[in-house]
């Protein structure tokens, strides 16, 4: 039977007091949101805190707000289903209301924070196991050995981030903001990511994930979101496509497009944009752009599916995705 370890639960009462206790616990601490996948994990031994810090006896990060200049902030402590309750998010970000629709199940959505779903560890068959299952075969890279299991002779782990709601914020140009004691940082999440499934994001020590800014032009764009799973409710992708298109007074395209659920970073397609900034949107450079994409994914592993599946899939997420763009108003 699975149990979570012993440890202390911590509840500070403030952004600030927390920002203190992680300080003073750097090693020792993880952080408490949802805590739909760290309790998991934990019940697997894959964390071992001895400090849980959570974040459920204080609002300051929860909140969804439109700024003078037409930005859109929202605190990484906001529940998924909060987004997908608010007016803010369903008039100008429909495709993040579809992304967080996509995540698991309303139970989960009920819990689980957009912030818990951006630091979304990457997840692995060999690592995403009990311990009694993983003792059975080699240390792996993400847990500190010196081989990758899903592509053995590789210099890295390439364990998959699996986010429903990375792609469509990257498309969108979101900015993130990361605090801890005494400073604060801003940087693009087109940044935040990794390609590395042992260090997939950029997240320092003893820094906390605080606010997800979206541009005022968001409003705007033509989105689209589409997740491929074996089921509708619960299962992670098998593969996501977000794409955001905007276009200039000049009449110039500019598309941004982002895959997800297949590396151990959300993957940009810059072939498949390009041919949309160059031609326009038409039935023939969707279908150009849609075969471009198999040449652009590099290597690609088997967990999860067939990396033929994958690619297959990468695809006809593509064509999907810009179809639902140019059939939009």
């Amino acid at each position: 039977m699975l149990r979570l370890p012993k440890f202390k639960h911590v509840n500070p009462s403030s952004l600030s007091e927390m920002l203190d206790i992680l300080v003073k616990n750097c090693h020792e601490a993880q952080i408490l949101a949802g805590g739909t996948d760290l309790l998991v994990n934990m019940k697997n031994g894959i964390y071992k805190p001895k400090i849980i810090v959570s974040l459920n006896a204080f609002s300051d990060l929860s909140y969804i707000t439109k700024t003078p200049d037409g930005s859109i902030r929202i605190g990484a402590g906001t529940k998924l289903v909060d987004l997908l309750e608010n007016p803010l998010i369903i008039k100008n970000v429909p495709a993040l209301k579809k992304a967080v629709a996509a995540v698991a199940s309303w139970h989960i959505r009920n819990m689980a924070t957009l912030g818990g779903n951006l630091c979304l560890d990457t997840r692995c068959h060999y690592y995403n196991q009990s311990t009694v299952w993983r003792k059975t075969r080699e240390t792996c890279r993400k847990l500190g050995g010196d081989i990758c299991h899903a592509l053995p002779g590789t210099k890295r782990c390439h364990a998959i981030n699996r986010s429903d709601t990375a792609p469509i914020l990257m498309a969108l140009d979101a900015i993130l903001v990361l605090k801890k004691k005494g400073h604060e940082r801003f940087l693009p999440i087109n940044r935040f990511y990794q390609d590395d499934g042992a260090a997939p994001n950029l997240l320092e020590l003893n820094e906390l994930l605080t606010e997800i800014q979206l541009p005022k032009t968001v409003g705007t764009c033509k989105t689209a979101f589409i997740k491929i799973s074996k089921r509708k409710g619960i299962d992670f992708a098998a593969g996501n496509i977000a794409a955001c298109l905007r276009k200039n007074n000049n009449g110039e395209f500019s598309l941004k497009i982002v895959l997800g659920a297949m590396h151990s970073a959300p993957l940009f397609l810059e072939k498949t944009e390009q041919i949309i900034n160059e031609s326009g949107l038409t039935e023939k450079t969707i279908e150009a752009a849609s075969m471009t994409v198999r040449s652009e994914l590099g290597t690609l592993t088997n967990l999860f599916n067939s990396s033929g599946y994958k690619r297959d899939l990468a695809q006809t997420l593509v064509k999907r995705a810009l179809v639902s763009i140019m059939n939009q108003p």
